[in-house]
């Protein structure tokens, strides 16, 4: 059994694959305290589901680009298991990890994308060096969450040491919201001459900075909760259930 906090289905605002629908299993529980993490809501709670029951939902959503995150989705030893069911299914699998856990029995047609943690995060110490190591040029990612030229500069480095332009597909530079100004930190990726992409969290600019996974009026919609009501539906079944702010009809037509 896995802790999941959500499942939901909305639109991908991080790493190359930004602006693609994508549908996320958002794991619970992090052994990092990351300055400007902007899901603490994962560290507890949760409910307990089997990866039987998380294939099921997301099979509904009817979209092949898929995220396990969390949290950190790595913490949950069963969470390898769900990767290599995803990619059994013939899923494209993102794995967004914070770099804390070994990346190395992650199914390899998974791909990785790697936070690793500058020193304003108060995490830094805490990076899984080997992981940078397996990034691989053709699938993975590496993402760097800047709050000041101090973390830059650190990022610069790491990169530098690790030859992660060459070594993975893209290197993201992530200004932590809110706390760096963008044009400033657009002027030294500019400067630096790095092949470096600026990463804007899309799905911030979409939802706003404090929303949770799911897209208001028809974009999507949480399904997680509703995951026993899959089970036993039967076709042209119309389903009623609620949201926090809104109720949605849920109908599964001809068995899907």
């Amino acid at each position: 059994m896995l802790r999941v906090t959500e499942i939901f289905h909305s639109i991908q605002g991080e790493s190359s694959h930004a602006g693609r629908p994508c549908a996320f299993v958002r794991l619970t529980g992090c052994p990092m305290r990351c300055t400007w993490c902007d899901s603490e809501y994962t560290f507890s709670g949760g409910d307990h589901k089997s990866i039987d029951e998380i294939i099921q939902i997301v099979r509904h959503f009817g979209c092949r680009l898929v995220e396990v995150t969390g949290g950190e989705p790595l913490a949950q030893r069963e969470a390898f298991d769900l990767i290599r069911r995803l990619c059994d299914e013939g899923y494209e699998v993102l794995i967004e990890t914070g770099g804390y856990v070994s990346t190395a029995e992650v199914d390899e047609r998974a791909r990785i994308i790697l936070d690793v943690k500058c020193p304003a995060s108060g995490e830094a110490e805490r990076n899984h060096w080997p992981n940078l190591s397996r990034l691989r040029s053709d699938l993975d990612e590496v993402k760097f969450v800047i709050v000041n030229r101090e973390d830059w500069d650190f990022a610069r480095k790491v990169i530098d040491d690790y030859g992660l332009e060459q070594r993975a597909l893209a290197v993201l530079i992530s200004p932590a919201w809110g706390q760096i100004e963008l044009a400033e930190l657009s002027k030294w990726i500019i400067e630096s001459g790095l092949s470096a992409r600026l990463q804007l969290q899309l799905h911030k600019y979409i939802l706003g900075a404090e929303s949770r996974g799911v897209l208001k009026d028809h974009l999507s919609f949480h399904i997680f909760h509703f995951s026993s009501l899959l089970a036993s539906r039967q076709p042209s079944q119309q389903v009623e259930a609620e949201t926090t702010n809104e109720k949605w009809k849920i109908s599964f037509k001809n068995g899907r």
